[in-house]
């Protein structure tokens, strides 16, 4: 991490002799079709508030996390018509690279949300906010072992494989049931965050695997479609099931017991802290160089607190 924190040093050291400009900040997210994505534009909009004026901003997203390609068209479009800044939450570690780099070279501001990119990338852009996903995923699978004991079969529904956030949340979860107890991992299955695919996915593994103990759904529209198909199948209650992100369905699936718990990222942190660090980079100010935008545990017990519902949406 130190090598991160003074290579992004650099880069901010690089781009302060950007001239404070009134323009365009450009958002760009995985999908604009996910609560969770339109919970960070809200955060964005909050944001732009408090910006100066003359700035404006552009929330775009592919239709679909895996449109990597949609994706980095809409980075490349937005370095050609000069934005001001850019808000990226890449859906690939390395094919956003040469995008971002782009941007970089045109002395564009780029503040990276949710997940990471790729080794030696670090120098083109100037602050990273995230979950720190390791966490996120250790947390969820001690939710679940404390569940299930430490004996027996679970599964993994993921989502995108090789995403930043996947890699970091999927690998947690899985390193830490394997250090921390005896059970199978049945997996990890990729639903392309879509939540059709994860029902149909979770309904074939529960059907396959009578004697599963529990099962994780590692994003939003994964979580879900696992939670949908344990409703189906009857199994509400009889597997422990562990979701991640917090918007209304996955809410009710904790309150009627579908869903044991829900790690639940800040959506809307990530939206306003994006807008607000790219602000304070075309004011030329100081940021931080890594900000975790943290992670709650929502259970039963819990979803009407105040921790709770400073983070679902």
């Amino acid at each position: 991490m130190n090598k991160l924190a003074a290579a992004l040093l650099a880069s901010a050291m690089a781009l302060s002799a950007v001239p404070a400009r009134a323009g365009e900040i450009a958002v760009i997210v995985k999908t604009v079709n996910s609560t969770f994505w339109q919970n960070v534009q809200k955060g964005a909009d909050a944001a732009m508030k408090d910006v100066g004026a003359g700035n404006t901003m552009t929330f775009q997203g592919p239709a679909a996390e895996s449109a990597i390609a949609d994706q980095v068209n809409m980075v490349e479009n937005a370095v050609n018509r000069g934005v001001s800044a850019i808000v990226l939450a890449p859906s690939d570690p390395d094919a956003l690279v040469p995008a971002v780099k782009k941007a970089w070279e045109a002395r564009i501001p780029v503040v990276i949300i949710d997940s990471l990119l790729g080794k030696g990338a670090e120098q083109y852009y100037q602050s990273f906010l995230s979950t720190d996903n390791r966490k996120a995923g250790e947390l969820a699978a001690r939710a679940l072992i404390d569940k299930v004991g430490s004996d027996g079969k679970i599964a993994v529904m993921s989502y995108v494989a090789g995403a930043g956030s996947e890699i970091g949340r999927v690998g947690g979860f899985t390193d830490y049931v394997k250090a921390h107890s005896k059970l199978q991992i049945v997996g990890p299955f990729y639903s392309q965050s879509q939540m059709a695919t994860a029902l149909n996915q979770t309904t074939d593994v529960l059907a396959a695997n009578a004697d599963l103990k529990g099962i994780f759904g590692a994003n939003e529209p994964t979580a879900i479609g696992m939670g949908r198909a344990i409703k189906q199948a009857g199994k509400s209650g009889k597997v422990v099931a562990v979701g991640f992100d917090g918007n209304q369905d996955l809410q009710e699936f904790v309150k009627d017991g579908t869903l044991t718990a829900i790690a639940v990222q800040g959506s809307f942190q990530m939206g306003e802290l994006g807008v607000k660090t790219v602000s304070k980079l075309l004011k030329k100010d100081k940021v931080d160089k890594l900000v975790d935008t943290g992670v709650v545990l929502v259970t039963k017990d819990n979803i009407d607190k105040p921790e709770a519902k400073n983070v679902l949406y």
